[in-house]
Parts: structure tokens; sequence; C-alpha cells
């Protein structure tokens, strides 16, 4: 008899959890259900407001970004509200983007930047501006065609560096334009093209070549490429395309240890110290020629890192992987390469409008001289470029030496 009322009341202990834990579950069933049927009433709300609301209540949130204050504009925008103004003329002068029955001008271009500052979709673009997502998406592509069409303008045009440069980073190298290197931007693709964009690391990225200027301004960009493919080819692309990648004889860029060390791409020594952060981690002073050419070289090849990093940070569709087709998000990030010309060029500084047409029109009569320079056509590793490369190397050790035994005197 007592086994018996031990297990019935163990049995009645069990009853009385079980059901304890269903009523907990009703009570969470039962909160989920209001709160989607709020949330579904409250979104028929906002579709079933007349026009006149939806209007003003657009305007106010497109007045908040671009009318209020600076901090905002650049908090939603990533521009302040100057540049946000010269970018409407350029694109409405040069990239041919005008506004439409129902869309104004300054609404297509803030919703643009918009979704590549925040990477939104297009529901959540739609909600803020109260569109459809079908015009949000409309509107986005046919703003991206003309920003692509700003690259005469916003592209930086090379020029070498002077016998006189005082720049310390750059004035070792003469006659360099800049320095390039590639970046891999996260992408989805089709499962049947998954292994070739698939990384070492496991990842799928698109290639980007990047070639900037010293002052941090890009030169030349070129996505699409799979991330499998190397650095390398991908150049090698670059300057056999008939409007890629322009360097001059004579000329030539910075680049790292993956690339060949031929004539127009200047490489640093392999199997010596290079990157910076083995220099800060050690401590320790070159003690050869070829570590004192590798430490300038970092630090001046230093500048197309800092472009990624200013470009990844400022834009957050980069940093992430895109619902948009390979193609669209190539076109994306050149978009956001001229972008960041524009940030660097017109907010840093006072601008006039009427110089940057005077800009383009001495650009365009200076293409005419371009034509009859020779450009390098291909890269392989040549004798008389190694020895450039040994002589520079030399000739910085040496005045480098001769200025430390000054010092010690």
């Amino acid at each position: 008899m007592a086994r018996m009322g031990t297990s019935l009341r163990r049995r009645r202990n069990w009853d009385f959890i079980r059901f304890i834990v269903t009523m907990i579950n009703c009570v969470v069933l039962l909160h989920l259900m209001v709160y989607s049927i709020r949330k579904t009433l409250y979104n028929s709300q906002l579709i079933q407001l007349d026009q006149k609301t939806r209007r003003k209540r657009r305007l106010y949130n497109l007045n908040r970004m671009v009318r209020d204050s600076d901090t905002l504009c650049r908090n939603y925008l990533r521009i302040n509200r100057r540049t946000f103004g010269i970018l409407l003329e350029m694109v409405r002068d040069i990239g041919g983007l005008n506004e439409t029955r129902n869309t104004c001008l300054e609404e297509i271009v803030a919703g643009f930047l918009y979704t590549l500052a925040h990477h939104k979709k297009n529901r959540m673009i739609g909600a803020h501006f109260y569109r459809s997502g079908e015009t949000v998406s409309r509107q986005f592509h046919v703003c991206l065609l003309a920003i692509l069409k700003l690259h005469t303008v916003l592209l930086k045009k090379p020029t070498p560096i002077q016998e006189d440069s005082d720049d310390d980073r750059w004035k070792y190298f003469k006659n360099s334009l800049g320095a390039l290197d590639g970046t891999m931007i996260l992408v989805n693709v089709p499962s049947d093209e998954r292994s070739k964009y698939r990384t070492r690391k496991g990842t799928l990225t698109m290639n980007v070549l990047g070639v900037c200027a010293p002052d941090m301004e890009f030169i030349y960009v070129l996505p699409g490429w799979e991330g499998s493919a190397h650095d390398g080819r991908v150049l090698r692309d670059a300057i056999s395309r008939p409007n890629g990648l322009k360097v001059p004889k004579g000329c030539y860029y910075l680049c790292d240890g993956g690339y060949t060390n031929g004539e127009g791409f200047l490489a640093p020594y392999r199997g010596h110290l290079y990157h910076l952060r083995e220099w800060t981690n050690g401590r320790r002073s070159p003690q050869t020629a070829e570590e004192l050419f590798n430490l300038k070289h970092a630090k001046a090849r230093n500048v197309i890192e800092r472009c990624f990093g200013l470009l990844k940070g400022r834009w957050g569709i980069l940093r992430s992987p895109s619902w948009f087709s390979l193609q669209t998000h190539g076109r994306i990030v050149l978009a956001c390469a001229l972008l960041h010309n524009l940030v660097k060029r017109y907010m840093l500084q006072e601008f006039d409008d009427d110089d940057l047409y005077e800009e383009v029109d001495s650009e365009d009569d200076e293409s005419d001289e371009d034509d009859e320079v020779e450009y390098i056509t291909s890269i392989a590793v040549s004798d008389p470029w190694t020895n450039f490369r040994n002589q520079m190397a030399q000739n910085m050790f040496n005045a480098w030496r001769a200025r430390n035994r000054i010092t010690t005197l």
C-alpha cells in the first residue's frame, strides 16, 4: 500500500508539471498571436494611409535625412549636406538622372545612398519612404547606372612622384603613380558556381583589384573576378583590357609580394621582413638594403590598405553578402569607390561648383596627349627591372646609413 501511494503521488506530481508546462506554452503562443495580429494591423494601417498622409510622412523622413543637420545626414547617407548637393548636380548634369512624376531627385539619391550605407532591403527602404518594393528597386538601379557615368569625373588621374617631393613615405619612389592590391568582397552566388568563388578560407567572395594614388583616391577598380583567382591573374586582365589599367613606360605602381616584380610593378623582396606589424613587434632596425627597402615600400604601399578599410567601413553593403546579382554587385563596388573619391575630394576642403567642370575640361584636353604615350602591356621578370630595384634599395640604404652616422657623431 505504501508503494502504491508513493507511485500515485509521483504520477500526480508529473501530471502537475506537465500542466504547468502546457500552460506556459499556451501563454507564449497567445502572446505571439497577439503580437502578430497587432503587427499585421499596424502594417495594414500604413498601407491604407491616404496619399496625402503618405506624402507628408515621406517628406518628413527625407527632410530629416538631407536638410536637418550634417550630423544626421552623415549618419543616414555617410556624406554631409553640401556634398549631397554636389552629388545631386553631378548625377543630373553628367549622369543624366532626372526626377520622375512621383519621385524627386533627392529621394532617389538618398534611397540609393541609404541602401549602400546600411545594407537595407527593399522593404525597409520602402517602409521608410512609403514606397513599394518595385519602385525602390527600379530607382536603385537607375541611380546606380547614373553614378557609374561619373567615373570620368571622380576617378583620380595618376601623376608620378616628382624628384622634389617632400612626402616622407613617397619621396623615395620617384615616378611612382601609387599602389595597388586586391581585396575580397563577400557575395552570394548560385550553387553551381560556388567552387569558383570559394577562397582558401572557405568564404564566397569576389576578388576586386584596387589602384589608388598617394592621396588615397582610387585611380582604377576592377570588380567581378572569382575569389579563387590569383591576384596576378586579375592584374594581367586589367592591363590587357582596352579601357583597363594604363601604366606609362618609366612609371610604376607599388604592389605586395603576391605580384610579379616586373616592369611597371615594383614588389618587395621576398624572404625578408616586410609587413609593418613585423617591424613594430620586433622593435628592430633594418640590417640590409633589402630590409630597408621593404620597410619603406610597406609604409608607402599601406595607402591602398587604408583605402580598402575606409571603403568597407563607410559602405555597409561591402561588409556582408548582398542579395543582388554578381553583375550588379560588381557595379555597386565600383559605385562605392567613386563615392569614396567624392567624399575624399569634397568633404575635406572648400569647393566651387565651377571648378568641378573646369577640372573635367582639363582632363579631356590632356587625354589627347596620352594617346601618344607608350603603355606597359605585359608583366614579366626582367634583368633591367631587377637591377632597377636593387639600385634603388642600395641608394636608399646608403643614404639611410649616412644620416644615422651623422646623428651619432
